[in-house]
């Protein structure tokens, strides 16, 4: 077994819980682990705090997951981690589709696996998960019993990690193309291979559905709109038009599939194909005025480095989006760069609206949804914040 020994007054985090322990904590190392292996976590004192998973190519050298001495992370572990997380996702209803395994949030760093009807998707992110890759796969086809487990292993933090991307088929039936996964009363066309994370945005189901009952008569511009969920549910709801901005032609496209699918009148429906900044100046250029606007970027700031250039980016793109709207208008706006807390979102969207010379009243706040749980002692899993403003 190789003990982890941290140096004197580094060992607070990791009694309160916290998974991350940073190679700058570590004092000594005895052994010589592997990637991926199971290591003792010893504070000063060599008193045990954690049994943990190594990962020798991150700064994150260390992810806690276990911090009973008398119950080491094996096999059955493991097993009833998986079967637990899982088991918590029973009580989601209106949707075929769920995040099952959110990470550090549900004790299991590095890994998601993400259910789109009869499918599933997987990702491992980290050396521990990736070297128990067949063990889950055959874990979670046992309890699931999907037509398929795929890997979408695409993503760029696998390289942090020292971990190749990887896409393949995992278990049972070849990749599917499009497939159609409900969402409170209608169908979103999800491509499993190629889209967005693991295919779809589930983490704003419950905000599309919230935003929705502002779209009663009102004309919506929906910024990123990646396969048009916002824009689906707010023509459901009586939307008078909307126009969707996405930098992906396939991605408009998918949103016409998505209309059509569930037989919303293409009539109100536009596509622009474009730069959400570079569409939205031309639209105030043009004196072009919006009932409700819908901000939904990707990650600005995938690091605390980047936080002040993704600011100024937020800035300018909800300033812009505030000169847009009519009197009474509504902006939906949101960030998912986990280095931007809700107090710091909140300041920057105060500044646009400053900026624009409007007095705006936030009248909603939005999170991730319930399947994306945010652990009280790992703050860093709330990554997703909006704010629903309506202007004078």
């Amino acid at each position: 077994m190789v003990d982890i020994i941290l140096k004197k007054k580094r060992e607070r985090p990791v009694q309160l819980h916290h998974p991350w322990i940073f190679s700058g904590a570590i004092d000594l190392v005895r052994g010589k682990p592997q990637p991926g292996d199971t290591v003792r976590v010893l504070d000063a004192g060599k008193q045990f705090l954690a049994w943990g998973h190594f990962s020798p190519c991150s700064e994150i050298r260390i992810r806690a997951v276990e911090w009973d001495e008398n119950s080491p992370p094996d096999e059955k572990w493991l097993s009833d981690r998986i079967k637990a997380s899982v088991q918590k996702r029973d009580l989601l209803k209106g949707t075929d589709s769920k995040r099952l395994i959110f990470g550090e949030s549900d004790h299991l760093p590095g890994l998601v696996a993400d259910q789109y009807n009869e499918y599933l998707v997987l990702q491992t992110l980290t050396p521990a998960m990736e070297k128990w890759k067949a063990f889950l796969v055959r874990e979670l086809a046992g309890i699931i019993r999907p037509k398929a487990i795929y890997e979408r292993n695409d993503t760029e933090s696998r390289g942090l990690e020292g971990l190749e991307p990887a896409c393949s088929v995992l278990y049972g039936a070849s990749w599917p193309g499009l497939i159609p996964v409900s969402e409170n009363g209608l169908k979103i066309l999800v491509d499993l291979e190629h889209g967005q994370k693991t295919g779809y945005y589930l983490d704003q189901r419950m905000n599309r559905r919230i935003v929705a009952r502002f779209a009663e008569g009102r004309s919506i511009l929906d910024c990123f709109s990646y396969s048009g969920g916002f824009s689906l549910f707010c023509l459901s709801r009586g939307a008078v038009s909307v126009t969707c901005v996405d930098s992906s032609a396939e991605a408009l496209d998918l949103v016409e599939k998505n209309m059509k699918l569930n037989q919303l009148p293409p009539d109100r429906y536009t596509g622009i194909n474009g730069n959400a900044f570079e569409v939205l100046r031309k639209m105030r250029d043009q004196g072009k005025k919006l009932d409700m606007i819908i901000l939904d970027p990707p990650k600005l700031a995938p690091s605390g480095s980047h936080v002040r250039k993704a600011l100024r980016a937020y800035k300018d793109i909800n300033l812009l989006a505030f000169k847009l709207l009519n009197p009474g208008g509504i902006l939906v706006t949101f960030s998912c760069s986990g280095g931007v807390d809700m107090s710091t979102f909140r300041t920057m969207i105060s500044w646009a609206c400053q900026d624009a010379g409007i007095d705006a009243q936030i009248i909603g706040q939005l999170s991730q949804a319930e399947d994306h749980p945010i652990r009280l002692s790992f703050p860093e899993s709330e990554y997703l914040r909006g704010l629903i403003c309506r202007v004078p």
